[in-house]
């Protein structure tokens, strides 16, 4: 019962590796990001074979719109404010949003310890990516405005899908056929988007195989594991042990790339890593109350 949240930390280790692998590619991030959902999401379906029919409903129909929008909205927000700001608004405002929208949509209100979990980890997020991004140049004030609007957006898109593919869960739907149908309806929306990004960078090996990994590792996998974890795991927690995807990412990046973390970054994981922990200590009360 309580392998959930290490399949959660389990998707979000291989998340963590994306960024890192998508330094292989010289594609725009919008064609490889839609690549990326195009391929993982045709194998979630696939993998789901028929069981996709017995979980077709207009709810997570939604959910993979909100699947495919995130995509665009993220990169739509980090264009306007820098890597580092539209990262830090967007993941961290996805625990937030899922706690609200699974105590109002269904009545789950999250512990005091979830919250003050939450808030810190969000808190070290911030400055474990912050610390590592210096963002040249003043942006323009309206710019940074929608910029970060568009990644709370994405968090809230984030939060709505999450919660809906938890709620299907709950209702005791194979995690398998829930992923599978908003993936996979994710996967036929994001067609457009690759075909007019164009493909020919796949033709590189390099690049073929970086986007199989990302599709098949880092979203295929990962949302496997990610579905499994929502079986024995409050959705609100699981969107909290999702915040390891910028720790791993650091990780990566000071083991295989050579960066070097600042002291405030160093910080910053540290307080991340120990309010994951906290988080995913088994709490009855939380999975418990009304």
């Amino acid at each position: 019962m309580r392998t959930g949240p290490l399949a959660v930390v389990g998707a979000a280790v291989l998340w963590g590796t994306a960024g890192t692998a998508g330094l292989l590619v010289s594609a725009d991030s919008v064609a490889l990001a839609a690549a990326r959902l195009v391929i993982g999401g045709a194998a979630l379906a696939l993998a789901a074979g028929a069981g996709l029919r017995r979980v077709l409903r207009p709810g997570l129909l939604l959910g993979a719109v909100a699947v495919a929008a995130y995509q665009l909205c993220f990169f739509a927000a980090v264009g306007r404010t820098g890597v580092a700001i539209g990262t830090v608004v967007a993941i961290g405002s996805g625990p937030v949003f899922t706690g609200l929208l699974s105590w109002i949509l269904h009545g789950r209100r999250p512990s005091g310890r979830w919250t003050l979990a939450t808030t810190a980890a969000i808190c070290g997020c911030a400055a474990l990516i912050a610390g590592g991004q210096a963002h040249g140049g003043a942006q323009a004030g309206a710019q940074v405005v929608s910029g970060v609007l568009l990644a709370l957006l994405g968090g809230l898109l984030y939060a709505f899908y999450a919660v809906t593919a938890a709620r299907a869960i709950d209702q005791g739907h194979e995690s398998n056929a829930v992923m599978g149908l908003m993936f996979g309806g994710a996967a036929l929306l994001m067609l457009p988007v690759l075909a007019l990004s164009g493909v020919g960078w796949l033709a590189e090996p390099r690049a073929l195989l970086a986007v199989l990994y990302l599709g098949l590792g880092t979203t295929a996998l990962s949302y496997f594991l990610y579905g499994r974890g929502l079986r024995t795991t409050p959705v609100a927690t699981a969107a909290t042990l999702a915040l390891a995807e910028p720790a791993v990412a650091a990780l990566l990046g000071l083991v295989v790339l050579g960066e070097r973390l600042a002291p405030v970054s160093i910080a910053g994981l540290v307080l991340l890593g120990l309010s994951l922990v906290a988080v995913a200590v088994p709490e009855r009360e939380l999975e418990s109350q009304p």
